[in-house]
């Protein structure tokens, strides 16, 4: 029941509602039906006692009628006997036949529920119908039902309908958390609802300030530190000291490898960040990568025709970064293979300490690692994600194995 949603509740609730007010109605018909049966029965024992034994005594005509009166009867009149009779033994059903030795009594049902009552105690002979005012029970039995079933039908249309702005306020959110930032939460009344959705509202705005605040503060420092820098690099040129030089030189590069790297992740993680989809080879891929790494060491392929549909630059991007890993971190050569649908980056090495999701929170490295900014496994995993992809590992025999998974495949990261 947990994992049921609200509307699907509801649902299932009213047709258990709707199932056991139709059961408690027919459970009452059948029983109506049979109380009747049987009152029915009683009452044509009492009029044929009634009627058999009053007859045996020659009963006068004033007799007969409080008789008719009391049971509520009519004599059918000589001139509609014949007609009757007719009907009788062409279609009538005998629903009750009872009497002794003195006389019988027999009950006669038509197919439009007509009732005849035949009395035969001689030296009578009676034909008789019932002249009781109808019994409308079944019927207020029916239209209250129905009432009840329009009622329930009327609560569970108004509850729906109370609950449709929950729908609307699913699909804006969803909207939202798909990078529509520009979203409005609209809301038209002010009940619990309404005020939920205001608050969603108010926490939009609230993000959207803040993720415009942080763009602004981003860009502006950026900027900001470009200018120092550029001009730090330009005055390190004029020192002898070749030492003292390098060390500020390679300072200064990490300064822009730092930089570099909060600007891409400013734009991977951006909500409006919409990579350029294109159908590809993967070695294409590979020979952009080749071109970023800007490095002479030896890397290695075991590659078969790979078609892809990705952005080139981003996806050469990972690869890039994942390689520059194994050169930095690794023993020897880097290795990029495929197997089966995944791509795979190999190089030898020490295993990693924690699982892969330490990596790829921003800033994170090993303990004793003084190079990289550990901003390269976040932004390979970020750009993944756009792309449709998953950042996987595994250590195998001394090698430490990064894979690029479609999102579809599923395997166990370390």
């Amino acid at each position: 029941m947990r994992h049921i949603s609200v509307t699907t509740f509801i649902h299932i609730l009213f047709l258990v509602a709707f199932s056991i007010l139709v059961a408690t109605f027919m459970l009452f018909k059948s029983w109506d039906s049979d109380r009747e049966k049987i009152d029915e029965y009683k009452r044509y024992q009492l009029i044929s006692i009634s009627f058999l034994s009053k007859l045996s005594t020659e009963p006068t005509e004033d007799e007969l009628q409080k008789l008719y009166s009391a049971f509520h009867l009519k004599v059918i009149p000589d001139n509609q006997l014949k007609g009757v009779i007719k009907k009788i033994e062409s279609s009538a059903e005998t629903i009750y036949n009872g009497g002794a030795n003195i006389g019988r009594m027999r009950v006669f049902k038509l197919p439009n529920d007509k009732k005849y009552i035949y009395i035969e105690r001689a030296p009578y002979s009676l034909m008789l119908t019932s002249d009781m005012a109808p019994n409308y029970y079944r019927e207020i039995a029916i239209s209250l039902a129905l009432f009840l079933i329009v009622i329930l039908l009327f609560i569970y249309w108004a509850i729906l309908k109370k609950l449709s702005p929950l729908k609307q306020l699913d699909r804006q959110i969803q909207r939202f958390a798909k990078g529509d930032m520009d979203i409005q939460i609209t809301y038209k009344y002010n009940d619990e609802i309404g005020k939920i959705a205001k608050s969603f509202d108010d926490a939009i705005k609230h993000i959207n300030q803040l993720a415009k605040s942080k763009h602004l503060f981003m860009r502006n420092i950026m900027h900001e530190l470009k200018t120092p820098i550029t001009k730090g690099r330009i005055a390190v040129e004029m020192i002898d000291d070749e030492f003292t030089k390098d060390i500020l030189i390679r300072a200064f590069e990490r300064m822009n490898e730092l930089i570099s790297e909060l600007a891409e992740i400013e734009r991977v993680t951006s909500r409006s960040f919409e990579p350029n989809f294109e159908y590809l080879m993967l070695d294409e891929v590979i020979e952009e990568a080749t071109k970023l790494l800007m490095s002479n060491q030896k890397l290695k392929l075991d590659i078969k025709p790979y078609p892809m549909t990705t952005d080139k630059k981003l996806m050469a991007l990972v690869i890039k970064n994942l390689v520059d890993n194994g050169f930095k971190y690794g023993k020897g050569e880097v290795l990029i293979r495929v197997n089966g649908e995944i791509i795979e980056i190999v190089s030898q090495g020490d295993k990693l300490r924690h699982p892969l999701s330490y990596y790829t929170e921003p800033f994170s490295q090993e303990e004793k690692r003084s190079e990289g900014f550990g901003l390269g496994l976040y932004i390979v995993d970020n750009i993944l994600q756009n792309l449709g992809y998953r950042l996987g590992y595994r250590y195998d025999k001394g090698s430490n194995i990064f894979m690029i998974l479609p999102s579809q495949i599923n395997t166990i990261s370390c």
